[in-house]
């Protein structure tokens, strides 16, 4: 491959992943829910959805999508409704966890507030099904990897070369987005043993986030 050509790759590669986007949203959210652990587990979960999506292109997926873009849209259709039921589930977590003011202040003095723990398979199940059912990585896939790549005699073999391009996509992204999850959980674990009603709204801007971003998907449909 041209060593030019996979350090322009790098540099892109490395401004996607710093500017916010689905992936982040969802990895901050799960952080405070979940503490710094969970936020980078979501981290792994969204570099395994990108490994899937680079075997995937590099097995001819992209050349089936094209040859039949009504696939893109039933992507979009199953993401959309997974992170709405993820926002419903949220909301639902956040009225369980309502109590009386007066009870509420008084289990606070009782007893300081933990983070509470949710199972770390589940978190990196959902960061898995998540990323796998982004549009955007797809069509990622579609419109950008292509042009790193190299023809001519001395190349490498495509697959080779999508495989290489995945491989370096996860080692610039995964350290970024790990980054995010453990700054996200670190600060939640210290406002949330400052109060027990943070919890509630926690559990709230994660449901505004995950319903933000089915609405995004949503609206990409067409």
């Amino acid at each position: 491959m041209d060593l030019s050509l996979l350090i322009s790759f790098l540099v892109a590669v490395f401004f996607i992943s710093v500017v916010p986007g689905p992936d982040m949203l969802f990895i901050v959210a799960n952080a405070a829910v979940g503490g710094r652990r969970a936020g980078i587990v979501a981290a792994a979960g969204m570099s395994t959805g990108i490994a899937v999506h680079t075997i995937a292109a590099a097995l001819g997926l992209g050349a089936l999508i094209q040859a039949a873009p009504e696939l893109l849209t039933v992507v979009r259709v199953l993401g959309a409704v997974f992170l709405l039921y993820l926002a419903v589930t949220s909301w639902r977590a956040s009225r369980r966890g309502e109590e009386p003011a007066e009870a509420a202040e008084a289990a606070e003095a009782a007893e300081p507030v933990r983070v509470p723990k949710r199972s770390l398979r589940k978190t990196y199940l959902m960061a898995t099904l998540t990323n796998l059912a982004n549009p955007k990585v797809i069509l990622f896939y579609l419109a950008f990897v292509p042009q790193f790549l190299t023809a001519g005699a001395g190349s490498w073999p495509v697959t080779v070369q999508l495989l290489t391009l995945g491989a370096l996509f996860i080692a610039v992204g995964f350290p970024v987005d790990a980054g995010a999850g453990l700054l996200a959980g670190s600060l939640t674990e210290r406002l949330v043993r400052a109060g027990g009603t943070f919890r509630r709204r926690l559990d709230r801007f994660c449901a505004a986030v995950f319903a933000g971003l089915a609405a995004r998907v949503a609206t990409d449909i067409h």
